[in-house]
């Protein structure tokens, strides 16, 4: 056990990763220094300096990222003006005060056409400019970081933000059927795992900080997978056990529902690796997405047996 607690940077601070980061790692013993706009912003190279300076980290966690998929195609000087460049002035930063860096990526980085779950070490192909932007970030804090553990996540979802479940549970309350994509596979997967698992990442690079096998890059998304069509059907049918709204779900294609960017049709993630260097076992996405609904619902419920 450490003999004082470690301070860690986490940038992003409204985000959902960086919102569980703050309370999972805040429960584990840490000390957590949040940052973010308008204070800091990403894109500053010498704000994000001082704040990480000033800050003087063991570990530094960059969870902040340029996520609007669509938009990006539209906006790529912003996208990778944030998902390379400030990643890049994270890490660097991280390595001028001695920290190493936990650096969050996409299963966007691969086109979806492997027809089985990817490993670290498959080659990349991203469809379309945040992919390709969050690529260059990798590569952007492998080069300043020495030290720097990259985490590839996906479809990531909380009971807070903008994110599919809550977009879900929105158009249910309005509509009776909803139309969803069947033919893209994945896994969900829930901020407050994700934080459980990197606190426990962030543990073991602290303990034993020059063990090399540490670092890299790294899946992390929950067990188990589905479709976009069958994550709905699960949120729904949770949601009505709560008293929530539900709706009827239609399966439709990826060509009935067009969209701006082009999504990976299969970006399920072998999460082998990190459970043998670092121990990190991801629990399955239903079991997630139940602690989420609960939650999501837990005040509302009680409000309402209480009445």
């Amino acid at each position: 056990m450490r003999a004082a607690p470690s301070t860690i940077v986490v940038t992003g601070r409204r985000g959902q990763i960086a919102s569980a980061l703050g309370r999972t790692l805040t429960q584990a013993g840490f000390d957590v220094v949040l940052i973010g706009r308008p204070e800091c912003d990403l894109v500053d190279a010498g704000a994000v300096r001082r704040a990480i300076a000033e800050a003087r980290p063991a570990l530094v966690i960059n969870a902040a990222a340029y996520t609007a998929v669509d938009k990006a195609e539209d906006d790529s000087g912003a996208a990778f003006a944030v998902n390379r460049d400030g990643a890049g002035y994270v890490a660097e930063a991280a390595a001028q005060v001695g920290a190493p860096i936990i650096h969050f990526s996409t299963d966007y980085v691969f086109d979806g056409s492997k027809g089985a779950p990817y490993v670290e070490s498959d080659p990349t192909r991203p469809l379309g400019v945040y992919g390709r932007s969050k690529l260059a970030g990798e590569a952007a804090v492998a080069e300043a970081n020495s030290r720097a553990i990259i985490l590839r996540t996906a479809w990531v979802c909380s009971s807070g933000g903008a994110n599919f479940l809550n977009t879900m549970l929105r158009l249910a309350a309005s509509r009776d059927e909803l139309g969803v994509v069947n033919d893209q596979r994945g896994a969900p997967s829930f901020a407050a795992d994700i934080a459980g698992a990197t606190a426990q990442i962030a543990a073991n690079i602290l303990d034993t900080p020059d063990d090399p096998s540490l670092y890299g890059t790294f899946h992390l998304t929950s067990a188990g997978e589905t479709t976009w069509c069958g994550f709905a059907r699960s949120i729904f049918e949770g949601s009505a056990v709560r008293s929530g709204p539900h709706a009827r779900v239609k399966p439709i294609a990826t060509a009935d529902y067009p969209t701006r960017a082009q999504r990976p049709a299969d970006s399920r993630l072998d999460c082998s690796l990190v459970a043998a260097r670092h121990g990190v076992v991801m629990p399955d996405w239903r079991d997630g997405l139940e602690r989420c609904l609960d939650e999501l619902f837990a005040t509302p419920m009680r409000e309402e047996r209480a009445s």
